[in-house]
């Protein structure tokens, strides 16, 4: 079976190539770059795929560590019917199939026979992975073309993480490279979108986690700058690190060329003539000094005074940020999926809190304690600060900063701002504990179908099925006009913008259903604390 499918493919591919060389294909999916040309593929759907295009050189050689250069030439038509592999993780197999360093790929999602004159919106993902992984790679952008009635172009694209994008050592490694990749994407969608029928000057960006981190990042970028890259942003989760300078994130270099046995007078020479398999080896994280344990994510943006020219909060509270259309929003129980399950004191609490953030100190995390008493009865068995830990963790890394963006928008007098809960209970996350986790309503904004791993309760005839169109319309809405309204289905709740004083927002529901809430005042009182103490701790 598998033979004859393998055969079937070449022989396709043999007759798409002759048919180019003979000028015989129609050229409707054939899309010359200038330097590239690729060839699409279509789908039953009415829609067209070119997967796989590079926006970048290969990283390779004398290329690891640097800032994007151009891609390389090819004359020959290129099939464009595979995904690019995504990039190397942090603590991920050497050998795993699926990845390579040579990873900078988009992909490009249209409805079919659209042509350089039907400038349709554009959407631009980025996925999330903490930077140190790329978390949800080959998202199909089908399903939010399907729900706009074919009125847009999806872009989604791999980014250098972990060392590969954000190692630095002051001197000849350029820092943030996977910040610079995601602006390299975009530079991009600039130059090429409207050949495949996209609209430059209409370019949403959107991303999950890390990938909503980038976006305030990218608003935030060399104080503020605007080079029309993009104008608007959907912000899912906004995921606050600790971010270091330059300067403090050297231990993090050094650690690495240790491992690697690099130690010498020309360590950066050693780590590029090292195999990725080699690297892939050591690459694991450290604590980070002072701290008890490992971070979850210890590679990330550092504070250059280039690119990121201040910490986020600093940078959106002194107003240095592009003022563009913006959606942020988080999930009710965002810190779950990561906090330690058997957290059963509220030592063992803090110890996570400061191995995550070293720059909590005691009068703070006194001041945390006491804002998130532990609710759970059955203390001192096993896990019963699991949920009181996952509160402040949800709330310090990704609730606060969403709220706090939006309240800065609306201070800064961006035009229009809105703010989500997503709060749609899957009934297998319930029963394992964990609520409505971190990011799943990615889920339902691309649709089942083309995602991995969602819930069961989704798919078609599930009890949350219904929410999948009534957030794409939502989002597609956004896409289309920068109003998540003017599109929206009948019946489903009109989304205030966001001000400070009534801190109405959008809630997502079990079941397909949207209400309307004010920030409750415990949750308010909470992010305030969070918020003012986050330039403190390096957010």
């Amino acid at each position: 079976m598998g033979g004859r499918i393998l055969i079937t493919r070449l022989l396709s591919l043999a007759v798409l190539y002759v048919s180019v060389a003979f000028g015989l294909y129609d050229g409707n999916n054939t899309v010359d770059l200038g330097c590239n040309k690729y060839a699409g593929v279509s789908g039953s759907n009415s829609i067209t795929k070119w997967l796989g295009v590079r926006y970048a050189a290969p990283p390779l050689g004398d290329l690891r560590f640097l800032p994007p250069e151009e891609p390389p030439c090819d004359d020959a038509v290129q099939i464009a019917d595979q995904h690019g592999k995504w990039c190397l993780a942090t603590g991920a197999a050497p050998d795993n199939p699926d990845t390579s360093e040579d990873c900078l790929f988009l992909d490009v999602y249209a409805p079919a026979n659209v042509t350089a004159s039907s400038k349709l919106p554009v959407f631009v993902f980025i996925q999330g992975g903490g930077f140190n992984s790329n978390s949800s790679p080959n998202l199909d952008g089908s399903g939010l073309i399907t729900a706009s009635g074919h009125s847009i172009v999806v872009v989604t694209f791999n980014y250098r993480v972990g060392p590969y994008g954000f190692i630095t050592n002051g001197n000849f490694v350029k820092a943030n490279n996977g910040l610079r990749d995601q602006r390299k994407a975009l530079e991009w969608v600039q130059r090429h979108i409207s050949k495949f029928g996209g609209d430059p000057d209409h370019v949403v960006l959107g991303g999950s986690s890390a990938g909503a981190a980038s976006i305030t990042l990218q608003l935030a970028a060399y104080g503020g700058r605007d080079e029309n890259l993009f104008h608007a942003a959907a912000a899912e989760s906004p995921a606050f690190a600790t971010m270091l300078t330059v300067e403090e994130s050297r231990y993090q270099y050094e650690n690495f060329v240790i491992r690697v046995g690099c130690v010498g007078h020309d360590s950066l020479g050693c780590l590029r003539s090292k195999t990725a398999e080699e690297l892939q080896e050591q690459n694991t994280n450290v604590p980070y000094p002072g701290a008890a344990k490992s971070p979850l994510y210890m590679w990330g943006p550092v504070l250059d005074f280039d690119l990121i020219t201040d910490l986020t909060y600093n940078s959106f509270a002194w107003g240095r940020f592009i003022r563009v259309p913006m959606i942020f929003g988080d999930d009710t129980n965002g810190g779950t999926v990561f906090t330690p399950r058997n957290a059963s004191a509220i030592g063992e609490s803090n110890i996570f809190l400061h191995d995550q953030y070293p720059y909590l100190d005691l009068a703070h995390l006194m001041e945390v304690n006491s804002l998130y008493p532990n609710q759970n009865t059955s203390c001192p068995s096993p896990g019963c600060y699991w949920r009181q830990v996952s509160d402040v963790y949800g709330d310090m890394r990704f609730m606060c900063p969403a709220m706090f963006i939006s309240s800065m928008a609306a201070q800064y007098g961006v035009p229009r701002s809105w703010n989500y809960r997503y709060n749609v209970e899957d009934p297998g996350q319930m029963a394992e504990g964990i609520g409505v986790p971190h990011t799943v309503e990615l889920h339902a904004i691309f649709g089942p179908e083309n995602t991995r791993g969602g819930p069961q309760s989704y798919q078609p005839g599930g009890i949350n099925a219904h929410i999948v169109p009534v957030i794409q319309a939502y989002w597609t809405s956004f896409i289309r006009s920068f109003d998540p309204n003017k599109f929206r289905l009948p019946g489903t709740s009109e989304w205030q913008m966001w001000n400070s004083s009534s801190r109405q927002r959008i809630v997502f529901e079990t079941g397909g259903n949207t209400t309307v809430e004010p920030v409750n005042e415990n949750t308010w009182i909470r992010c305030e604390y969070l918020s003012d103490l986050g330039a403190t701790i390096k957010q």
